[in-house]
């Protein structure tokens, strides 16, 4: 079995942040635990799946997003 590993992607908007969603599922074989807004309009988006999986999604995530407003950030956790 492969290591699980937890993704998350920080937009600023709703926007880039549903973007960002959309993209990294479509990438790879991962699954969206969930949102999180903060102030200042952050929002987080939270993935799971083996780690190789959700490299990818949030890489891919984190690119269209980019295209469309700000990234925070970018983080995996494995």
């Amino acid at each position: 079995m492969a290591k699980p590993a937890l993704g998350l992607i920080e937009t600023r908007g709703m926007v880039p942040a549903v973007e960002a969603t959309d993209c990294a599922l479509k990438a790879a074989n991962v699954a969206l635990l969930g949102f999180r807004t903060a102030g200042s309009g952050l929002i987080s988006i939270s993935l799971t799946g083996d780690v190789a999986a959700v490299r990818a999604a949030t890489e891919a995530g984190a690119a269209a997003a980019a295209r469309l407003g700000e990234v925070v950030s970018v983080e995996v956790l494995s």
